[in-house]
């Protein structure tokens, strides 16, 4: 999984690109997430729109990311999710725990 980081708005969007599960990738966009904490930039999307696949550990990291960035008073909101992605979230009743939007702007103009 690649991730490219922009800023717009003040806000962080994170565009990742390939599958969301453990290992490696799992650890990538957890540091990546600490990193953005560390430094006090607090609100931040994911594009989710080049994302194919997702396990149990990715949206452990979905998850566990909601929590950090609510702990630190800020959001982490999802967007561009892609019909396998949004279904998934949805059959595991994940997806009243994520804000959503449809668009990476929308996301943005949100906060």
């Amino acid at each position: 999984m690649n991730i490219q980081k922009e800023e717009k708005e003040q806000v962080v969007v994170l565009h990742l690109d390939g599958d969301v599960m453990g290992g490696p990738e799992a650890l990538r966009l957890n540091e990546e997430i600490n990193r953005l904490l560390d430094a006090g930039k607090t609100r931040v999307v994911l594009d989710l729109g080049n994302v194919e696949r997702m396990n149990s550990s990715g949206l452990g990291i979905m998850i566990n990311a909601v929590n950090m960035f609510k702990q630190n008073g800020g959001k982490l909101k999802l967007a561009n999710l892609n019909k396998r992605i949004r279904h998934l979230l949805d059959v595991t009743r994940l997806l009243p725990v994520f804000e959503v939007y449809r668009t990476v702007d929308q996301a943005v103009q949100s906060f």
